[in-house]
């Protein structure tokens, strides 16, 4: 249930009865003001025409006895004309007299116009009233505006609420999220369920002297469950939960921040014992560094966090969550103990983990009898949380548009490949030459993998493009789950990825562009086992970079001179030549296998694992059942 924020206790509601009461006081002044602009108007209105003419004009107006009285006020005269525009309204005009006034009344008296008459001017009355005119409304104006700004600090701060915390806040019922609803991140689970039974028995703590912590971090990439797990909190421990993001609190107004900060807190210590959960915690909580120039809004937002991480009472049961992928960019004095008391690392999943992911994401999709989800699992390594849940729903989409009741393993591992590379674009026609490069750049990598004895065994080679530009792949699925990788599977790796550009190399002697994202990768990998796995003769052992963004994009820094630099190119280099030279040499030696399984593969546009297998053995002679072999034989020779 949302928590109105206006329904507090009575002591709050009598506060309020004051703004309530000066609200008819304010509708009054305004409409006071919008009378006297229509008052105004109108009285301009039924003077129209009425405007300044020269005194030349007027003469003329005077001999042709347009004129029916003079009014001479100083050296202004106001005229009334005889024409009217509409029964009752006088047309006036006013000039400024030009010549003696005794010449004037004789002029008038030659015209016929005998209404005339002279107001001496009370120079005393004009400045009093100009001064009138001039102060009052800027009075009035002030006190309005002082009456809309207090109004607006007892309604929820200054500039209609800017100050004003955006914290939504929920309850168990809405939350609707327990633990049961969070898998793959146990260790992470575990540490969160100690707080919530600090909640629940608070004095089993207490009474040996334990204090609930202040705050907890929970930290990982993105997509692994961390806001998830924060509303799995608040869910088990029956508390309202206070959530908000960090870009929630910076405005362009220094000091607003710090505002929501202060109201925030005080609305939680209102509502204890409660939970405040802020996301993206680093837009508020980056390190004060002003070296690069400060920014005053969010260091002023940070500090007023900070204060009050300090100022609040641990016993009442109030608890501070926040979320980030980049703790790295944190400020010391918010991680220290007493304020973040402890870091709950929410990771990428394992393969148990994703396993039971997928569990809790296909309990309410109707699953066929050939649904194998440690085998999706085992295809997914690295898929975060919200892959898994976004695969499974691909794969439900995918049954019901091809007229299924239930989801098959065929449809989750299509969901798989429409997730890391794109839906099939089946409109885009490649030419017959195009076709052949992709299929034996394909083959290239597979056969590559196939040939050494540290590569990860082949699931799927296609050659239909992907919307997400790949013109074709090799899908690889290892046997088992893996931490740690050898420098030999390193090794075969960098083969594997030039495998496709070596083919094309042999069979067409030039090369395309297609291998670019292949020499991007094997790039990566050459300069990870120089710089930091300490994988190079030359270096040693010696770490050459750091890591940046550990849980974004992985990103490392180079930690040395340019001369070293410049070295750790000439190793990068050499090595990926090596590799370049292993993956030639295997494709030479094997070219028949090449070019049977590209062809079968042209004809075919995607071949399994299983069937690339069985055209490879049979040509090194490795026997298979016979039965199989014929049939994939037969369809060669078609």
């Amino acid at each position: 249930m949302k928590m109105d924020q206006n329904q507090n206790p009575s002591p709050q509601n009598n506060n309020e009865n004051g703004p309530k009461n000066k609200q008819p006081i304010l509708m009054l002044l305004i409409c006071i003001m919008v009378v006297m602009f229509l008052v105004n108007l109108l009285t301009m209105t039924m003077q129209g025409g009425s405007g300044e003419i020269k005194y030349s004009e007027f003469v003329d107006l005077l001999e042709q006895g347009k004129v029916q009285e003079v009014q001479i006020k100083g050296e202004t005269l106001r005229v009334t004309l005889k024409e009217q525009q509409r029964m009752g309204v006088k047309k006036e005009v006013y000039t400024v007299l030009s010549e003696d006034k005794t010449d004037l009344v004789k002029r008038l008296e030659r015209a016929g116009v005998n209404d005339y008459y002279t107001e001496k001017p009370n120079v005393v009355m004009e400045i009093l009233f100009s001064l009138i005119s001039l102060i009052v409304p800027i009075v009035l104006m002030f006190f309005l505006l002082n009456m809309l700004f207090r109004r607006m600090n007892k309604n929820g701060g200054m500039m209609g609420g800017v100050g004003k915390s955006k914290a939504k806040a929920y309850v168990q019922k809405e939350t609707g999220i327990t633990f049961k609803d969070v898998a793959g991140q146990d260790e992470a689970k575990e540490s969160l369920q100690e707080v919530v039974d600090f909640l629940h028995n608070p004095g089993k703590y207490t009474a040996i002297g334990a204090k609930l912590p202040k705050g907890a971090l929970l930290v990982g990439p993105p997509g692994t469950g961390k806001t998830l797990l924060a509303k799995a909190v608040a869910g088990e421990a029956h508390v309202p939960f206070f959530s908000l993001s960090g870009s929630d609190f910076v405005e362009m107004f220094v000091g607003v921040g710090a505002s929501r900060v202060r109201d925030l807190f005080e609305e939680a210590k209102k509502n204890a014992p409660c939970i405040i959960f802020i996301d993206e915690v680093d837009a508020i909580g980056k390190s004060r560094d002003s070296r690069f120039g400060g920014n005053d809004e969010r260091e002023q937002t940070l500090n007023q966090l900070l204060a009050e991480m300090d100022g609040f009472d641990t016993s009442k049961g109030l608890l501070i969550l926040a979320a980030t992928n980049r703790p790295e960019v944190l400020d010391p004095a918010l991680l220290r103990p007493g304020r973040f008391d402890r870091r709950v690392i929410v990771d990428r999943p394992d393969l148990k983990g994703r396993i039971s992911i997928l569990k809790v994401h296909a309990k309410n999709v109707s699953l066929d009898e050939t649904v194998d989800l440690e085998g999706i699992a085992l295809a997914t390594s690295g898929a975060v949380g919200s892959d898994l849940a976004n695969m499974v729903n691909e794969a439900a989409i995918l049954a019901v548009k091809n007229g299924r009741q239930a989801v098959s393993q065929k449809d989750l591992l299509e969901a798989v490949e429409v997730v890391l590379v794109g839906k099939e674009k089946k409109d885009r026609i490649l030419s017959k030459e195009e076709r052949k490069i992709v299929s034996y750049h394909e083959v290239g990598h597979a056969l590559v993998s196939a040939l050494q004895k540290d590569s990860e065994p082949v699931q799927k080679i296609t050659i239909v493009p992907r919307t997400m530009g790949a013109l074709g792949y090799v899908m690889h699925v290892p046997e088992e789950e893996k931490f740690l990788n050898t420098r030999k599977e390193l090794e075969a790796m960098l083969v594997g990825y030039l495998g496709g550009r070596a083919a094309e190399e042999i069979v067409f002697d030039t090369v395309t562009t297609g291998a670019a994202n292949d020499i991007e990768q094997a790039t990566k990998i050459a300069r990870a086992m120089i710089t930091q796995y300490g994988m190079s003769d030359r270096f040693g052992l010696m770490g050459l970079a750091e890591s940046q963004n550990q849980y974004l994009d992985g990103r490392s820094m180079l930690n040395c001179g340019d001369s070293t630099a410049t070295e750790i190119d000439h190793e990068v280099m050499k090595l990926l030549k090596k590799s370049y030279d292993e993956a030639k040499r295997l494709l030479s030696e094997n070219r028949e296998a090449l070019d049977k399984i590209a062809e079968f593969l042209i004809q075919k546009e995607t071949i399994t694992g299983k069937e690339f297998m069985k055209i490879f053995h049979e040509i090194k002679g490795i026997k298979e059942p016979t039965e199989e072999v014929a049939a994939v034989e037969a369809e060669i020779k078609e």
